[in-house]
């Protein structure tokens, strides 16, 4: 396969849509070479069956234009910041070879969640050790951004945010794809979660003075190549 620019990480199927919805869609605009990563299937959930979030999956898929896509088949609700787990995602990212890894934040009230983040800094450094028995070559992934997902009432600061405003649609046809998760079985009192979903969207977008956005937070210094990139 050709190498990705960027592999969105996500912890179970609909963090992706739900946090970088809008990011995905305008990459994949931008002919960028964009893939997502299940960590888990998600199930159980009270509405939700392995049939029902594959066909919501592929729909979200379809809707965003992705056309790289897998389920790593790790344990949902009990996921792990293991050996064995880091090794399997480190071989996935010696094997798409992505320059931008996009990874759930450090820090939430849901254990997978912050299991994800830590799996995810493991196996990038795992990823490039050479003199190892890991499938592929190895590969160190310049670039590792983290992506808001997360169950806790807090706003992390972002280091950035992604101008969504000519993709707020796609996002939301994918996170609608979604049902089992965020419609059935709810009461649907205004504002809906989904409503919810694009009014953070909204909030974002006010922030840096445009419609849409969505945040990215990095633990590193991001290089500019000079001032005139913000005066776009």
């Amino acid at each position: 396969m050709s190498a990705l620019d960027i592999l969105v990480v996500a912890t179970h199927p609909d963090d992706a849509e739900i946090s970088m919805g809008g990011t995905i869609a305008l990459s994949l605009r931008q002919n960028l070479r964009v893939g997502v990563l299940d960590l888990t299937s998600g199930e159980p959930t009270p509405h939700g069956t392995l049939q029902i979030r594959k066909q919501e999956t592929l729909a979200a898929s379809q809707a965003l234009g992705l056309t790289w896509r897998r389920n790593l088949g790790l344990p949902n609700r009990s996921l792990e910041a293991s050996l064995d787990n880091r090794r399997a995602l480190a071989e996935v990212f010696r094997e798409t070879r992505p320059r931008i890894i996009l990874a759930p934040y450090w820090q939430d009230a849901h254990p997978d969640h912050v299991a994800a983040s830590s799996l995810c800094n493991d196996a990038r450094f795992w990823s490039k050790l050479s003199r190892s028995d890991f499938s592929g070559d190895p590969w160190w992934p310049p670039v590792m951004l983290h992506y808001l997902s997360i169950h806790l009432r807090i706003q992390p600061e972002a280091s950035f945010v992604v101008d969504i405003s000519d993709t707020i649609d796609s996002k939301m046809q994918a996170v609608s794809a979604y049902q089992s998760q965020l419609v059935t079985g709810r009461d649907q009192i205004f504002p809906t979660v989904i409503d919810d979903i694009r009014d953070r969207a909204r909030y974002w977008g006010w922030s840096i003075g445009r419609a849409y956005g969505e945040p990215l937070i990095n633990r590193e210094a991001v290089a500019v190549r000079g001032l005139a990139q913000f005066l776009d």
